[in-house]
């Protein structure tokens, strides 16, 4: 058997660093140890949930350790660029949440590092890897049942949760803007399903409607994408309504030349509890599928690419290339509403 990926965590800001962890314990991982600076909210959760891994005193010993081979990051999204940076430089690969970056600048320093250390930086776009009906889709897509992909249309609307959120949340320099930030994902799905390489960002929108107290916020976003390849729609909000039973109605339509498939990622509505419900109707099929069991191969996968130095995964030229497409859409859309 392969010698298990030993990883940690440095920066646990965002909640999201639970999934992180968690999936790559369930990928085989060792989770040897944590360091975050101050005392965040979510720390007293984190511990809870992961009680037998040791926080550090700094960053610095955890990067020193020659037997660590992944450092995943959650930090402030601002922060993550040179977190993830430090981590390569020592030798590490890297796992950052998304936005892996929030500035053109960082992103060219992450491609000059990956150059120089030829580290692995991959960005979890987690409504993609953490999503089993995304995996289902991407079966059947490969299958052909829906002909060539055309078009993806992504919806991604959140709920503020004003309560739990820290300050950064609030502030855009410290986010990166509502389209570099949560819109990553959509822009990540519509280079995966369409397979484009070149891709233009035709128009895109960014407002605060609901949120003038915050000026700093940004609740509502939108982009319209030409690729080589196909075509895409994105939605972005923070406008959640606190009767949904959940964080978000996440969606996602496929367009193909014979058929489409619809994902209700989180939540159906009036039709069944649960998550991951795939719709799928081509020539011959009409169905409603429970895809829920699909699995996570993004987690596993990423271990093999730190054993093998492949990019199974994700290629790492993909993830340049939306976190760069997610930067233009925030920079046109700012632009234009100057």
């Amino acid at each position: 058997m392969s010698k298990p990926i030993k990883f940690v965590a440095l920066g646990i800001e965002h909640r999201h660093i639970f999934g992180m962890a968690q999936n790559m314990l369930d990928a085989g991982a060792q989770f040897a140890g944590w360091w975050t600076e101050g005392e965040p909210d979510v720390v007293e959760g984190f511990v809870k949930r992961f009680p037998d891994v040791p926080r550090a005193a700094s960053k610095d010993d955890l990067l020193a350790d020659q037997s660590i081979d992944l450092v995943i990051i959650a930090d402030i999204p601002s922060k993550r660029a040179d977190l993830a940076i430090a981590a390569m430089e020592a030798g590490k690969d890297v796992m950052s949440d998304k936005p892996g970056c929030t500035t053109f600048d960082q992103l060219e320093r992450l491609r000059q590092t990956v150059a120089k250390t030829q580290r692995i930086w991959t960005v979890d776009f987690s409504e993609r890897f953490e999503v089993p009906s995304v995996t289902k889709a991407a079966e059947l897509v490969a299958q052909g049942a829906i002909g060539r992909v055309i078009q993806t249309v992504g919806v991604g609307p959140h709920r503020l949760n004003r309560q739990i959120r820290p300050t950064w949340f609030f502030e855009r320099e410290a986010y990166g803007g509502i389209l570099t930030d949560i819109a990553s994902h959509q822009i990540d799905q519509f280079m995966f399903f369409t397979g484009s390489a070149e891709v233009e960002i035709v128009s895109a929108t960014v407002a605060n409607y609901a949120n003038p107290g915050d000026p700093g916020l940004q609740d509502f976003g939108e982009v319209l994408l030409r690729g080589d390849r196909g075509h895409g729609y994105i939605r972005v909000d923070w406008y959640t309504p606190d009767a949904l039973p959940t964080w978000g109605d996440g969606r996602l339509t496929i367009l193909g030349t014979e058929g489409y498939i619809e994902l209700r990622k989180y939540v159906d509505v009036g039709n069944t509890e649960g998550t991951d419900r795939l719709i799928l109707v081509n020539g011959d099929r009409c169905e409603y599928i429970d895809a829920s069991d699909a699995g996570l191969p993004y987690f596993a996968l990423v271990c093999d690419d730190i054993r093998n130095r492949t990019e199974t995964a994700m290629t790492q030229e993909h993830v340049f290339k939306v976190c760069d497409l997610s930067l233009q859409a925030q920079a046109k859309a700012e632009g234009s509403a100057a």
